[in-house]
């Protein structure tokens, strides 16, 4: 086949597909132009460089094509996600989960706790830490369920305040 020749399949072969390759290498790339910029013209290339695919049919050179599209798509996010590179001045810190931030807080809370008055932190142990329901809490502490609820309300404002004076926000 003549280079001429060559060119003129090329081009038939751009014109006929290259507008449904973009679209189907968009989809695969999850609407990144960029990398669908990239998996169109590498299969291209390759399309190219495979006299045979020129050849083909309508049907089958768009099969190819896809085919072609799907697996550079696939090659180019398995080697991303192998490197999974970061490109960042400083290196990321990682967490540590060692405890100390929970123990420093129960330890903050134990304190402010301790300054309320009995009845806030009574109502608080019984429906915060402890689990009970109001309705429980108010017949533990012989009192109407509206009581708790209002003892509740004033006690978690009294906590927060405590809390705010200690430079705890939230």
């Amino acid at each position: 086949m003549g280079e001429v020749a060559e060119d003129a399949l090329m081009r038939a072969l751009h014109e006929e597909h290259a507008a449904a390759l973009w679209s189907y290498a968009l989809h695969l790339t999850s609407g990144d132009r960029i990398r669908a910029e990239d998996v169109v013209q590498e299969t291209l290339l390759r399309a190219w460089r495979s006299t045979t695919v020129l050849d083909q049919s309508t049907g089958s050179a768009r099969a190819w094509l896809f085919t072609v599209a799907r697996r550079i798509a696939i090659d180019g996010w398995r080697s991303a996600s192998a490197r999974s590179e970061v490109v960042t001045d400083q290196p990321p810190e990682r967490a540590v989960a060692d405890g100390t931030d929970r123990a420093v807080q129960g330890w903050l809370v134990a304190e402010a706790l301790a300054e309320l008055s009995e009845r806030h932190r009574e109502v608080l142990l019984l429906c915060y830490f402890q689990g009970y329901s109001v309705a429980d809490a108010a017949q533990r502490l012989g009192v109407a369920e509206g009581t708790v609820k209002s003892r509740t309300h004033y006690a978690l404002r009294a906590l927060r305040l405590v809390l705010e004076e200690r430079g705890v926000t939230q």
